[in-house]
């Protein structure tokens, strides 16, 4: 049985929370995945491998804050036993605090302590991060800038420089065309009004939009709606499986760069 994380983590919210617990043999990581349509979480071995299969519940949108933490808490009750929690969020997030939640439907999320909320709920120190940054942690190879996509209920971005995740920026509520912002042009109720194939070429603008801001090394393209793209793409991007939205959360208590 796992008892909690070591001193020497340090959380987004109550940072002396870990001093009250042992360091276990085995670290195991309860990483949650708050989506625009669906809640999902797995516990993660020491390797960021799924020790379990991912739970998933559909998302309160437009409910409290409060009420998608019950939410979140009463999905993983009956998961196995694990020592910390990481949770990638959709929208801003900064010391554990949301900024912003533009696809939750709710104005509460602004300046919600999040991580401290759960926290107090799960008894575990609790690391929150972008929800797109947490699925490129999970897929990035950690040689020069890369760069994850996510395409689902929005559109979501992860910057990541020889292996550091630099600060989120929120791209998606960025113009894009037509004086609309790239979580309007690109996201799932957009693609089910004009369908796919529009769809896709509209991607395949943002992915150039994405180079010549970036000069990216690499591009990484996941979330729900990533297995939708069935057009050629340029050799330097790669579609991800959407597991890696949770797989990433371990890297959240790794204070080195990936590879």
């Amino acid at each position: 049985m796992s008892h909690g994380a070591g001193d020497n983590t340090q959380t987004m919210g109550a940072p002396t929370l870990a001093a009250c617990y042992s360091v276990p043999a085995v670290l195991r990581t309860l990483a949650i995945d708050i989506g625009g349509s669906g809640l999902k979480a797995a516990v993660l071995d020491s390797d960021g491998e799924m020790t379990t299969e991912r739970v998933r519940v559909d998302t309160p949108v437009g409910a409290p804050p409060a009420e998608v933490v019950a939410a979140l808490v009463g999905m993983v009750r009956e998961l196995p036993a694990y020592d910390r929690v990481a949770t990638g969020f959709p929208g801003m997030v900064r010391n554990g605090i949301v900024l912003t939640a533009p696809n939750l439907g709710h104005d509460g999320w602004s300046g919600y302590p999040l991580a401290a909320e759960l926290e107090d709920a799960l008894g575990r120190p609790v690391r929150v991060a972008n929800d797109a940054d947490v699925q490129g942690l999970a897929v990035i190879d950690g040689r020069g800038v890369e760069m994850v996509i996510t395409l689902g209920t929005g559109f979501g971005s992860g910057l990541y420089d020889n292996g550091r995740l630099c600060p989120h920026l929120e791209l998606s509520h960025h113009r894009f065309r037509k004086g609309e912002t790239y979580d309007e042009q690109l996201g799932e109720e957009t693609r089910k009004r004009i369908g796919d194939k529009k769809w896709q070429h509209r991607v395949l603008r943002a992915i150039d939009n994405m180079r010549e801001l970036t000069h990216f090394d690499r591009l990484f393209v996941g979330g729900g709606n990533a297995r939708r793209l069935e057009c050629e793409l340029p050799g330097d991007v790669t579609i991800v499986d959407n597991s890696a939205g949770v797989r990433g959360g371990i890297y959240l208590f790794e204070d080195r760069p990936r590879g």
